[in-house]
């Protein structure tokens, strides 16, 4: 996703994204793709919708950081489906120099490890590019309004590899009885597609102690990654 000319497309509602004019009801959108085909068609699909308005399409890590100097979209959606490294290390940098951007991944890849890798690269969302408009279009709204979101096509894909875990060894995951009333709340906020800062101002907690609550949540569950949490917290019907 680096190297190359700049290969950014400033879009007619990036003038008004950088005004005084721009249209409040607007969920704000930069897409970082390649050029083609295929990003001029999510771009038309996305505006479809009527509260999206895409300002800018980035084919890299570079020209996105070119146009979020010029433009402040509430989403940025990026595909890094062939790029394991360099989409991760994009989402990073990006969530630490634009914090209030939110990432939503579109992608192909539906395996575990490639979800957990985006969400703990930072980012805010996960679709497939097989889910429906609908699907993408309540991504989008859901994490610009501060919401986590992880499509069910791939959330089923999480459920399935942590069953297949849980099956190969048995006893590793164990019943959730053992959780305190706190760590059930926080269980079920993560199911829901919560992160962490915003479960802190939902319960009135702090950051820590709600990172505390998770970290003793998945010792007493035998829980040892994020991706495993959301579908153990999915399958015993905290969702």
């Amino acid at each position: 996703m680096e190297g190359g000319s700049s290969t950014t497309t400033a879009l007619p509602a990036a003038a008004a994204a950088e005004g005084a004019h721009a249209d409040p009801t607007k969920t704000l959108v930069l897409l970082i793709d390649e050029p083609g085909i295929m990003r001029d068609g999510l771009c038309g699909l996305l505006e479809s919708d009527g509260t999206i308005e895409v300002v800018a399409a980035s084919a890299n890590r570079r020209d996105a950081i070119e146009a979020l100097d010029t433009v402040q979209p509430h989403v940025a959606i990026i595909d890094f489906s062939t790029d394991l490294k360099g989409g991760p290390e994009t989402i990073a940098h990006l969530k630490r120099r634009w914090p209030a951007v939110r990432i939503l991944v579109l992608t192909v890849r539906r395996d575990e490890q490639f979800i957990e890798t985006a969400l703990r690269a930072g980012a805010d969302g996960y679709v497939l590019k097989s889910d429906s408009r609908a699907e993408l279009f309540n991504a989008v709204h859901r994490i610009a309004s501060g919401k986590g979101y992880i499509s069910p096509s791939a959330l089923d894909r999480m459920v399935t590899a942590y069953a297949q875990t849980s099956d190969r060894l048995p006893g590793r995951a164990r019943p959730p009885g053992a959780l305190t009333h706190r760590e059930q709340e926080v269980i079920a906020l993560i199911a829901k597609g919560y992160r962490t800062r915003e479960m802190a101002q939902l319960m009135s907690l702090s950051h820590k102690t709600v990172e505390k609550h998770r970290t003793n949540l998945m010792r007493k569950l035998g829980l040892r990654s994020a991706a495993a949490v959301a579908a153990y917290a999915i399958t015993h019907g905290f969702a």
